[in-house]
């Protein structure tokens, strides 16, 4: 769907860094998944394209129920939907999206050990199934040298969901004199958040890759205090750029960041604020988590996190074979 493709962007990364011996198809749903007609149907043209091993790496975990399950492997980037759900929906999705796919699926790969952990809480299953192989980073997102501009720094926040605290940010920063770059559709509650802060910003609400690779660019550090992530992709690929970053000490982000963000708490305003005037205003702190930020990125280089699928999916093509 559209602004939905972060995913197939990053499974074609993998794909083209996938080690030798290992010949990797995409096959994609012929119906958006939506309603119980389509995804019957994408079931069922799942089941006639089957592989050696069956990966399933988007958000169609139920696809698991028309697949050989000793050759099935689903990946699972967040729990999101159970944590905000209640009632018959929350009950039907974790059903179909979670326990029952789980159940089909031989081995079970997560993005981050905060998200095994959380899964794990929410679904009964063999702890022992479930596998951590984090998000890649692109191999668009390179170094980038650049000056910063200590007079007016540009922050660049990426997502305007509830979970990406944006409204938080605008207060944070309130009164600094510094730019905001906001990529995603502003809604006017956050708008009018923008105005009473005061702040000076600008907007993509749908960037293209070659926008989002000159944002990351263009600014002098990057804002991701979000209040819920299964991984947080921003935190490497502004690493990857050479910006210092300023992200939650929640759940997956210090996990992904390693010793290389400003870690602050997303919930506390004067928290994010001090944060971002420590990287500000430090260089040599500024300076210590980018060359911090560039060891740690290679932790999620294409070559590396393809290497762990290609161990999984020679695992599953063996045990298949018994």
């Amino acid at each position: 769907m559209a602004g939905y493709t972060s995913i197939e962007r990053l499974f074609d990364g993998l794909r083209r860094a996938m080690p030798e011996g290992i010949e990797c198809l995409m096959h994609l749903c012929p119906r958006f998944s939506k309603g119980i007609w389509p995804r019957l149907l994408n079931m069922m043209d799942a089941a006639r394209h089957q592989g050696t091993v069956n990966h399933i790496t988007g958000d169609v975990h139920y696809l698991a129920l028309a697949l050989a399950k000793r050759r099935t492997l689903l990946t699972i980037h967040d729990c999101a939907a159970l944590e905000r759900l209640r009632g018959w929906r929350r009950t039907l999705l974790k059903l179909f999206w979670f326990s029952l796919p789980i159940w089909r699926s031989q081995l079970v790969t997560v993005i981050s050990e905060s998200t095994r952990r959380e899964l794990l809480r929410h679904v009964r299953c063999d702890a022992a199934k479930i596998r951590v192989v984090p998000n890649c980073v692109g191999a668009d997102f390179v170094p980038v040298p650049k000056a910063f501009n200590s007079v007016e720094p540009q922050i660049l926040h990426l997502g305007t969901g509830a979970n990406k605290n944006l409204e938080r940010l605008a207060r944070a920063i309130s009164g600094l004199p510094c730019r905001l770059n906001i990529l995603g559709q502003l809604s006017q509650a956050q708008e009018q958040t923008l105005a009473v802060a005061k702040i000076r910003y600008t907007n993509l609400p749908q960037a293209t890759d070659a926008e989002v690779l000159r944002a990351y660019a263009e600014c002098d550090l990057v804002a991701f205090v979000s209040t819920y992530e299964g991984f947080g992709l921003p935190i490497i690929e502004a690493q990857a750029t050479g910006r210092p970053v300023v992200t939650s000490k929640i759940l997956s982000m210090p996990e992904v960041a390693g010793n290389a963000a400003c870690l602050v708490d997303p919930l506390d305003v004067e928290s994010i604020r001090q944060g971002i005037l420590k990287v500000w205003h430090e260089p040599d702190y500024r300076a210590q988590l980018v060359a911090a930020g560039f060891e740690n990125v290679k932790r999620f280089t294409p070559a590396a996190v393809a290497a762990q699928y290609g161990a999984i999916y020679r695992e599953l093509a063996d045990k298949a074979k018994i």
